[in-house]
């Protein structure tokens, strides 16, 4: 079947944050931590330090509406992350109560860009940056009771 995940690059983050939205999503990750220490080496590879044998290769976390979250860890000698404003998760629970909690825990220590609110277009939305630097935007279609 088909699917659509958004994949995540953190710079030695990747770990503390999956284990942060996996306590917001109440969900599991999708299987083991994969370690760097687990690629097998290649010609031309960089060495990697005992530190980054430990960052994660990879890691999987559905969250809502079978919507997936991938991520790993950039190694600085390959990459550097520079997280922007190009792209959003967009969360769309469907309950506003859902909406609420969400928000709030993924605000935690973050940074509100726009407060959730009724929107012209009759939803409820809002948007956010987590303290790991991932935007965040919240579209809930549940009508005010």
């Amino acid at each position: 079947m088909a699917s659509t995940s958004t994949y995540l690059n953190f710079p030695g983050t990747t770990e503390e944050a999956f284990l942060f939205y996996k306590s917001v999503f109440r969900t599991e990750l999708g299987g083991p931590i994969m370690r760097m220490r687990d690629v097998p080496p290649f010609p031309g590879g960089p060495e990697l330090s005992e530190r980054e044998k430990g960052f994660v290769m990879h890691v999987m976390l559905p969250i809502t509406g079978g919507h997936v979250l991938m991520g790993t860890d950039t190694l600085a000698s390959m990459e550097n992350v520079s997280f922007g404003t190009a792209m959003h998760i967009n969360v769309q629970p469907d309950t506003r109560a859902e909406t609420e909690r969400i928000f709030a825990a993924l605000s935690a220590g973050g940074k509100v860009t726009m407060p959730l609110a009724e929107m012209f277009w009759g939803d409820y939305f809002g948007s956010l940056v987590d303290k790991f630097g991932v935007p965040w935007m919240f579209n809930c279609a549940e009508k005010k009771a």
